[in-house]
């Protein structure tokens, strides 16, 4: 009788916990989403200054950069709903997120070396390794996820119900 009594207050215990996970996981969603609208609207502010003020050249690369950060975060909100949905950890989703963040980087680094080659030819020399290495880990995601979007044909028909 004991046994099942502490079996009985497991599955309570196991029941509070995953309704608190829940309720965080909602939390962190709502604040990203709130961020992403708050950077997707200061980037349209930023976009419609530059073109009033005639420096889309100039800013188009940290317009880029922000609308690009929301697409990350919003991406996280994906994979945080997922996880409500499901309980289950996916991996996809943070490959994408990763595959931006680099694609992010490297435009970044692309705008700020244009005037390195000649100034310092080391940094500039520090710059196309990273770039190289930044281009390196574009291509380990991609080919990640395409092996995990080949790899889900061979699941069997319960288990891919399950995590969708």
């Amino acid at each position: 009788m004991e046994s099942h009594t502490s079996h009985g207050m497991e599955a309570r215990a196991a029941h509070y916990l995953k309704s608190v996970e829940s309720v965080v996981l909602v939390l962190i969603a709502v604040v990203l989403a709130v961020l992403a609208i708050l950077l997707l609207g200061s980037s349209v502010m930023a976009l419609i200054n530059a073109v009033m003020t005639g420096q889309i050249r100039e800013l188009a690369i940290e317009i880029l950069d922000s609308i690009l950060l929301v697409m990350m975060t919003m991406e996280i909100v994906y994979t945080v709903t997922l996880s409500l949905e499901s309980h289950t950890l996916a991996a996809e989703p943070f490959l994408i997120i990763g595959a931006i963040a680099a694609i992010r980087r490297m435009l970044v680094i692309t705008a700020e070396s244009t005037n390195l080659e000649v100034a310092n030819p080391d940094a500039f020399r520090s710059t196309l390794i990273e770039l190289g290495l930044l281009a390196v880990i574009i291509i380990a995601m991609a080919a990640s996820i395409y092996v995990l979007r080949r790899s889900q044909r061979y699941l069997p028909a319960t288990h891919e119900t399950e995590t969708k």
